[in-house]
């Protein structure tokens, strides 16, 4: 390949279509590299990728498009990925017209590549063929004879591996040779023992079913596929992955949220107060901030799952959470998005894809974010230190429950829609376990490079309209400043001019928290709560915590942020100490306003309750319609607001027994 300048012409289209687990991606990257982008075609739920090089071939500089299809055993089943492929074959695909095939067959496995070629052959385009994983065919003692293989088919053969890069310049030169087979070829691969034949033809070397290799194999299989053993290795590996993300996510994650802080400061200090600024800094950098914050979380997932993925052993993970998961409608392959979601729901929905059922692949998208996610864990640790003060042990319970009581409701609800709207006999998992294998880190890093810019780009749009949006409603109408915030700022004037600085500082922050609350109260935002408030009075909640409930709709953690500004406790990193002044907060009758069946229903009600709003967004990106992120709203909505008035009704009685 060069880097030469391409030519004006237009690019020759290469679709890529081979079994799952063949070395197809790998060889893509190779060729492709950044130059790629993931894509969803009118009318299919499969993803596929589209990318380009410019290659020499042929004695002279041009651009090669090439689409990744999906791993299909056989284009002719009634799968969704099968169906991609049959019709891009057909070229029916809006934009992905391909003028020639590269058909990738597994050399350890040739009679299913071939099956897959005889489909390809008579579709009456020019094809290539790539012999992939030439190296294990080796280690079992089996040699390839590309050249009588080339022959037999009657279309260019070249051996390539994308993980070493070796073979590319001759494949590069095979795609410009690609020829449709003969008449001769199609005829003959149509008979019934062809394969047999030409597969035997073709590869030769002793039998090495019984080699040591192969041995062990089957001993690790057995340990990871073991129902109980299994399932130990699973969580063991799930855990390690997920302490990894979170204990190597800190340190990018806490540098975007100095970053935006930063940058929102600076802006603030060079623009001059008024609406323009407030939207720049409160709104966009704001806003957007909360959501790039877990960017780093979303890399190092997709890059752990590529590798998992590509040393064969996240096949045998799924094969053992299927005997768990089915019983609730869902797939193993479920299993990893709804882990991943206890990080964040954003990566785990777009970790569905994994999913090759589209009911199954729809119902994990819609539970998924009932899995407690990390944005919880500040609301979690408020309303249990407020519960709790005195009882680590209590405390400790109540925090594991939450986490028990999200995966429990997911898994009912998966239950409860694989009866009802989206009823259908479940696919079966059935899957080839692939050979173990060394990580291609190149290609895992291509793959998280892909899903970080699909982020930013497909759900980065949305979320900032959004962030707009609740900008707008949160900071108008403007509110007077309250007469007692003007005599507090006299005051800390005062205490400046007599040089008491720490006291000055107090009571600015004072009078700001009293300008915040009445500038929250009056805007829409905070007219909407005290409309709400009716709604919201059976699980206790006064109008400050209704107007703090509804604000925190844009993200679940800025509920922390606006009760204490709200009750004007002054916000605090120290957990414990903002818990104690909540704790002690009052309402207008007296009472306390955080007493025990209001927080208890607030915890349910947070466990449960879909308060993410860039979750629906990549809900709605991933499931192509705004009507399933509105039923996971409304649902998760309902069954948050059901439980927590049980709970509060239930914490009275037991209160008064």
């Amino acid at each position: 390949m060069s880097a030469a300048n391409a030519p004006a012409s237009p690019p020759t289209r290469v679709a890529m279509v081979g079994n799952p687990n063949v070395g197809k991606t790998s060889l893509f990257n190779r060729l492709c590299g950044v130059r790629a982008k993931t894509a969803n075609f009118a009318g299919s739920t499969v993803e596929a990728r589209i990318g380009s090089c410019v290659a020499d071939g042929a004695g002279s500089d041009s651009i090669i498009e090439f689409v990744d299809l999906p791993g299909v055993y056989a284009i002719d089943l009634e799968l969704p990925e099968s169906r991609l492929c049959r019709d891009c074959l057909a070229g029916r695909l809006a934009g992905c017209m391909p003028d020639a095939m590269l058909v990738v067959i597994d050399a350890t496995n040739m009679s299913r590549g071939l099956k897959l070629f005889r489909s390809v052959a008579s579709s009456g385009r020019p094809v290539a063929v790539a012999l992939t994983m030439t190296d294990l065919a080796r280690a079992r003692g089996l040699s390839v004879d590309a050249q009588r293989l080339s022959v037999a088919l009657g279309v260019p053969c070249v051996i390539a591996n994308g993980r070493e890069g070796t073979g590319i310049e001759p494949l590069i030169a095979a795609i410009h040779a690609s020829r449709e087979p003969s008449p001769q070829v199609v005829a003959a691969s149509l008979a019934p023992e062809w394969i047999d034949q030409t597969a035997t033809a073709i590869v030769g070397g002793p039998n090495t079913l019984g080699s040591d290799a192969d041995r062990l194999t089957d001993r690790l299989d057995a340990a990871f596929t073991h129902p109980v053993l299994g399932g130990i290795v699973f969580v063991a590996a799930m855990a390690l992955m997920f302490f990894t993300i979170f204990r190597l996510a800190r340190v990018p994650m806490e540098l975007i949220e100095s970053a935006s802080a930063w940058i929102g400061t600076t802006l603030a200090g060079a623009l001059p107060a008024g609406a323009l600024t407030s939207l720049l800094v409160d709104g966009i950098i704001g806003g957007v901030s909360g959501t790039v914050v877990f960017l780093p979380q979303i890399c190092l997932l997709f890059f752990l799952l590529a590798l998992l993925e590509d040393t064969g052993y996240l096949a045998r993970a799924a094969f053992v959470m299927d005997r768990i998961m089915c019983r609730f409608g869902l797939p193993g392959q479920a299993f990893v998005p709804l882990l991943s979601s206890h990080a964040c729901a954003l990566p785990g929905i777009m970790s569905t894809r994994l999913i090759p059922d589209p009911k199954d692949r729809l119902t994990t998208i819609l539970v998924a974010p009932f899995m407690s996610c990390s944005a919880r864990v500040g609301v979690y640790v408020l309303l249990v230190s407020i519960l709790f003060p005195h009882s680590g042990l209590l405390a400790g319970l109540a925090f594991a429950g939450c986490y028990a009581l999200g995966a429990i409701a997911a898994l009912l609800t998966a239950l409860l829609f694989r009866r009802t709207i989206l009823r259908g006999k479940s696919r079966p998992m059935v899957l080839e376990l692939p050979p173990y294998r060394v990580p291609d880190l190149r290609s895992a890093l291509l793959t998280t490079y892909d899903r970080a810019v699909v982020f930013l780009k497909n759900a980065g749009t949305v979320i900032l309209a959004i962030c707009v949006v609740m900008w707008w409603i949160s900071a108008y109408p403007k509110a007077q400043t309250p007469a007692e915030a003007v005599r507090i700022e006299a005051r800390a004037t005062e205490a400046a001019t007599a040089g008491k600085t720490d006291e000055a500082s107090a009571l600015r922050a004072e009078a700001a928290n009293l300008e915040h609350r009445a500038q929250q109260e009056y805007s829409f935002a905070g007219r909407i709560g005290g409309a709400m408030q009716p709604v919201f009075a059976p699980l206790g909640l006064d109008d400050r915590l209704t107007v703090a409930v509804m604000t925190s709709f844009l993200a679940r953690e800025v509920f922390r942020s606006t009760v204490t500004v709200l009750v004007a406790s002054g916000d605090s990193d120290d957990d414990r100490k903002v818990a104690d002044q909540l704790a002690q907060a009052r309402r207008a009758d007296g009472t306390l306003l955080f007493d025990a069946p209001t927080s208890a229903a607030l915890l349910v009600f947070y466990v449960l309750a879909m308060q993410c709003l860039p979750t629906l967004a990549v809900t709605r990106r991933e499931t192509g319609s705004w009507k399933w992120a509105a039923l996971q709203f409304g649902w998760m909505s309902g069954v948050a607001y059901v439980l927590a008035w049980i709970t509060h009704a239930a914490v009275i009685a037991a209160g008064a027994a």
